[in-house]
């Protein structure tokens, strides 16, 4: 018998996706796992769907209720899955798999994300995510997104990257349980986006690494892009902005700060003028990241006194 994994599924409103969802979770061939649904409070029928071990009353966020279900896990491993991703049947076999060669210090790992599309989530051959790259401008990508799934993008073999997406990413639970802050393990700050970026930057500080299993296959519906701002729901456009700075804030040192300030300055303030001129509904993220600056300042004290590694170090994961 291998190790437990243990399989955190939030949702909220999530009934359109969430019977493909636990159909690839219940395919999968490795046998020791446990799920763990945690529901934010749906109006729909997610409860009936996937009823949930955990049933909140209130949205409490995609951070808070991953750290429910993290708390709950008796996992030697935990993997995160979306509502909206389906994973076919060694997804989460590969990932052990490649923990297990890769060594202790690879905390987080993330397969091969391609597009999927509509309810069944059918399957596409445009890749999704490969895992998360960090942009000189501070922003976060996935990488490979868009492009056709090709031998050549891809890769056969295991590869390292800066971190995984959130939507189907697997982590050591030491890994976890060293990343946390004050007992918090994902940052409820962020509420929801970006947060699989912010502690995936934590756990390089602290020394860990990351993987992108090309073997572990899955599909993921991308119902949030830049494309499609204009079409989103103002509360995501908020956290957005919030997020972008949030993220900074806590993780990134002075020497990091520094380099790329010609590229990040520049970007902050397009934001900052398209906010107070156009997106007037995401006003309340720069008021919350006023209100809140001592809370955030605190918590980057601690990351900073924790890091192990140097941001010359990680300057090369931001290109």
């Amino acid at each position: 018998m291998g190790r437990l994994v243990s399989v955190v599924l939030v949702t909220w409103n999530s009934a359109p996706f969430l019977r493909r969802c636990l159909e690839g979770i219940n395919q999968q061939t490795y046998r020791d796992r446990e799920l763990i649904v945690i529901d934010n409070a749906s109006s729909d029928d997610s409860r009936e769907i996937a009823p949930p071990r955990i049933a909140n009353e209130t949205n409490r966020g995609f951070a808070a209720a991953v750290n429910q279900g993290i708390a709950a896990a008796k996992g030697e491993f935990v993997l995160l899955v979306n509502p909206d991703a389906f994973l076919e049947r060694a997804y989460i076999e590969q990932i052990v798999n490649a923990f297990d060669k890769a060594g202790e210090q690879f905390g987080m790992a993330t397969g091969k994300l391609l597009r999927g599309e509509g309810p069944n989530i059918d399957p596409t051959n445009i890749i999704d995510s490969m895992g998360i790259r960090m942009t000189r401008t501070g922003r976060h990508l996935d990488i490979g997104q868009g492009e056709n799934d090709r031998p050549q993008v891809s890769g056969p073999r295991p590869q390292e990257i800066f971190g995984p997406s959130g939507a189907a990413a697997m982590y050591r639970m030491s890994f976890l349980r060293d990343v946390a802050i004050d007992g918090e393990i994902f940052d409820e700050d962020f509420f929801s986006f970006r947060e699989d970026a912010d502690i995936a930057w934590r756990g390089q500080l602290f020394g860990w690494s990351a993987m992108y299993v090309p073997s572990a296959v899955g599909y993921h519906v991308r119902r949030v892009m830049p494309s499609r701002r204009s079409e989103l729901p103002p509360n995501i456009n908020m956290h957005s902005v919030k997020n972008r700075f949030l993220l900074r804030m806590k993780n990134e040192g002075a020497y990091l700060a520094l380099r790329n300030a010609p590229f990040e300055l520049m970007r902050d303030l397009i934001a900052i003028a398209a906010v107070v001129t156009v997106e007037f509904s995401s006003i309340p993220a720069l008021e919350w990241l006023l209100k809140n600056r001592r809370r955030v300042l605190a918590k980057r004290k601690i990351i900073q006194s924790r890091r192990k590694v140097s941001d010359r170090a990680l300057a090369r994961w931001f290109r």
